[in-house]
């Protein structure tokens, strides 16, 4: 058991560090402190072989002037550590200025972060460790096609107190467990691997519920099955994406753009085009870090500002950006909670929390059996946006042919290609099995990472183009 980190800045030492920050001129100055306590565990070849235990603790200082940023960054807490950093980002804001007055610090109201019913940092190391042992022997025993596991786990605590020169005081607490499996089977010299996960903002109560057996078991299941995948038919043809972690699409292909530095910047295919019809009227889209105990959740953001529901795409028309405050300023529109931050060290940068499709009044039988032909999508790996053009390529890591209403073989070496236009316009079904992803979701923007969540029911795009090696459209 480990102790519970706590935050304990003297507020006479934020107005201290605010003050200095400011004391040569500047419009804003802010303060990011956090405590990050990890721990890591990886099983392979059935045994355990990498523990890790680890904890960062500093703070961020930020002053902005005549649209200039300062940045800098102490490990540790001590005050002269927090004064220097004050001073070095306003050497580099470099305000000749008037400066800002610091306002009284006044708490935002945003809730407590929810006690989870088995802290994972309480239980001990065994127990924990227990978790993975229990997911590599259902693994194992799925077949004698399983050659190799690799089991991963890992606990996060971060708390985190943001300050800043307009009176906003915030704090948040956000805890992770998460784990990952990975599973190779092989049958005549064929090989394939499948990837599960499981996660979310809770403690080890979330594998009451969800067994380590069942995730172990199924990642088996999933690479045994796409021993007997054929080659991908190549060509335009209607995709159905499975609901959950199947959202990972429009995270990529359409979220990015809609984060407001890319609209800044005029870098993005949805610049300028608030209150237009960029969807089907069938799709509706929102950011929610709200959603009780999932990935991307939180109270506040990195920033201080409360986490929201933001509407981005309602029935189809472009209502609402992703914002941090520095962009909303810039574009004359209020904050939306998105300015997040990878650790202290680094500056909060328009993000997304949990990107989700909302369900429509179909059921995912009549979606499929309404697909004479067409490739049904269970997960998609890897992704690569423009978001100036909005040009995209995934790969399918799992997935299926559909002939005649009905899923038939898995595909292997698929690709899907298009631009996120396209691909809201083509959504022409929608299914009422809205889920959640599992809670694997690792973003990854201008080098820093951050969890999030997406979530999304069966839906069909009419056309996309699939990339094969078999060749031939379906």
């Amino acid at each position: 058991m480990t102790d519970r980190p706590t935050l304990s800045l003297d507020p006479a030492l934020i107005e201290r560090v605010l003050a200095e920050a400011l004391a040569t001129g500047g419009e804003f100055a802010d303060l990011f402190a956090e405590d990050r306590r990890a721990t890591t565990f990886t099983m392979e070849d059935d045994r355990l072989d990498r523990l890790q235990l680890t904890q960062e603790r500093g703070v961020g200082v930020r002053v902005v002037a005549n649209g200039v940023t300062g940045y800098a960054y102490a490990d540790g807490w001590d005050e002269a550590g927090l004064l220097s950093a004050a001073r070095a980002a306003r050497d580099v804001a470099h305000a000749p200025a008037p400066s800002a007055q610091v306002s009284r610090l006044i708490p935002v109201e945003a809730g407590h972060a929810p006690r989870p019913a088995r802290p994972a940092e309480w239980a001990t190391i065994d127990e924990r460790a227990a978790l993975l042992e229990r997911a590599n022997a259902a693994a194992r025993e799925a077949g004698p096609e399983v050659v190799q596991v690799t089991v991963r786990f890992a606990d996060v605590v971060q708390r985190v107190l943001i300050a800043s020169s307009d009176g906003t005081l915030a704090e948040d607490e956000r805890r992770v467990v998460q784990m990952m499996t990975a599973v190779t089977a092989e049958r005549n010299g064929v090989r394939q691997v499948g990837r599960r996960a499981r996660g979310g903002q809770l403690g080890l109560e979330l594998y009451d519920r969800h067994a380590p057996e069942i995730l172990g078991r199924e990642t088996a299941d999933g690479a045994i099955r796409m021993l007997d995948a054929i080659p991908a038919p190549a060509g335009t043809m209607p995709v159905v994406i499975s609901n959950g972690w199947g959202g990972v699409l429009f995270h990529e292909a359409v979220g990015h753009g809609l984060e407001a530095d890319h609209i800044e910047r005029n870098s993005s295919v949805y610049a300028g085009k608030l209150g237009q019809r960029v969807a089907n009227p069938i799709v509706t889209l929102i950011d929610d870090a709200t959603i009780p105990n999932h990935r991307g959740s939180y109270r506040v953001d990195d920033e201080g500002v409360a986490g929201q529901r933001t509407m981005c795409v309602v029935d189809g028309v472009l209502e609402g950006y992703l914002t941090d405050r520095k962009h909303a300023r810039a574009l004359g529109l209020p904050t939306s909670g998105n300015g997040r931050r990878q650790s202290f060290q680094k500056l909060p940068i328009p993000r997304m929390t949990n990107l989700i499709v909302q369900p429509g009044p179909s059921t995912p039988e009549e979606v499929l059996a309404d697909t004479p032909r067409g490739l049904f999508v269970v997960s998609l790996g890897g992704g690569q946006v423009d978001t100036t053009s909005g040009q995209f390529v995934f790969s399918v890591t799992e997935g299926y042919l559909i002939e005649n209403g009905r899923l038939t073989v898995p595909v292997r070496g698929a690709t899907l290609a298009g631009d996120s236009f396209s691909v809201l316009a083509r959504v022409d079904a929608v299914a009422n099995d809205f889920a959640l992803d599992p809670g694997l979701g690792t973003c990854g923007k201008q080098g820093q990472h951050v969890p999030v969540g997406v979530g999304q029911p069966t839906l069909r795009v009419s056309e996309m183009i699939v990339g094969g090696t078999a060749g031939g459209g379906a």
